[in-house]
């Protein structure tokens, strides 16, 4: 896993710069910011995304809703590139 704040632009690397990094290294982008959602409908990049829709909450529920769905967003990544994960459920996009 890398976080932004381990690249060298941390949190001011580009989304550019990020699509990028996930495809060369064959990673997943996990966010919150839609501009990906975007890229990925026209481009297909980031390669697999996993887009967070669960508003503002505080960071121990999100870190629940991980740990809640983990295993099954592993396994629906086996199959899919783009999945979105909600305060409810999660969406398979494709």
């Amino acid at each position: 896993m890398i976080h932004t704040d381990d690249l060298p632009d941390k949190d001011e690397t580009s989304d550019t710069v990020l699509r990028q990094i996930a495809s060369n290294s064959g990673r997943i982008v996990v966010t919150k910011d839609s501009d990906f959602q975007d890229s990925y409908l026209l481009f297909k990049q980031p390669p697999r995304l996993l887009l967070l829709t669960t508003g503002n909450i505080k960071n121990r529920k999100l870190l629940d809703l991980f740990r809640q769905t983990i295993v099954q967003i592993d396994t629906l990544f086996e199959r899919h590139s783009f999945i979105e994960l909600n305060n409810e459920e999660l969406i398979v996009h494709e």
